[in-house]
């Protein structure tokens, strides 16, 4: 019971901890991970409360649309989260916008921490450059042994000091199979899920939620859950692959019904 409070208590790092007033205590780093370069991932978001704490990362598809994960949104208002692009600080530079809509998952389920995916249109278009770009989707899926690139913001440890600066580490890709086996009796995992894991004292932890998992230069993962944090065990990301025609269908059904309205 232990460990699977302390996973749940992983995945409560969005809006709603923010409601508890909790930021300091829920927003953590990749712990193991070095400063990204200056705009060296422009596809990057911080989601930032009404107050301007960052309690999630996502990741730009296009010039209105951000990928992350239905726990970092589920019960949120579009009042009370903002986008913030084009900055590896949480606290100098970058470009804020409004949010328009936000569509959770509707199969995802908090207790199994499942379909834990959304999707954040901002109110008006994204200015590109070379700081702010978008990453495309996978064509492929990712199999056991990729490597990918894990970026986000947070705590070096847990518990531990808050940086200012993107951080970004390499890991590597289990099997499902693999994955299940060492979270047997803890928590289950799905084929719609990737694991990764390199070391004890490298991997993902709170407030890096919602952020990119990176394979050829497409997003194929959204951190998700793990147990906090870098103990050994894998991290947990939504497959991004899993999820292509729910992502595409709800951008295209968007954009639909605002044609019918104009």
């Amino acid at each position: 019971m232990f460990l699977k409070l302390l996973i749940i208590s992983m995945a409560c790092c969005a809006v709603q901890c923010a409601h508890l007033r909790f930021y300091p205590e829920h927003i953590t780093r990749i712990v193991g991970g070095k400063d990204a370069p200056d705009g060296g991932i422009p596809y990057q978001v911080s989601l930032r409360s009404i107050y301007g704490s960052h309690f999630c990362g996502g990741s730009i598809l296009d010039e209105r649309w951000i990928l992350t994960a239905a726990h970092c949104t589920v019960g949120s208002s579009t009042r009370s989260v903002k986008v913030v692009v084009g900055t590896n600080s949480l606290v100098d530079g970058g470009e804020k916008y409004a949010v328009d809509k936000i569509i959770v998952h509707e199969g995802y389920d908090a207790g199994l921490i499942f379909n834990d995916i959304s999707l954040v249109k901002v109110t008006k278009d994204i200015v590109f450059g070379n700081r702010v770009k978008p990453i495309s989707l996978p064509e492929l899926n990712t199999d056991a042994d990729a490597e990918l690139l894990l970026t986000g913001w947070g705590r070096l440890s847990y518990p531990g000091n808050l940086p200012d600066t993107l951080q970004m580490i390499n890991v590597t890709a289990l099997s499902v199979d693999e994955c299940q086996s060492l979270f047997s009796g803890i928590n289950p995992v799905f084929d719609s899920q990737i694991c990764s894991l390199t070391r004890a004292g490298e991997g993902a932890c709170h407030g890096d939620s919602g952020g990119p998992l990176v394979e050829d230069n497409r997003i194929v993962g959204i951190v998700s859950w793990g147990m906090p944090c870098a103990k050994g065990y894998p991290d947990v990301y939504t497959r991004v692959y899993s999820f292509l025609e729910w992502i595409q269908s709800n951008i295209n059904d968007d954009e639909n019904e605002k044609s019918k309205t104009k």
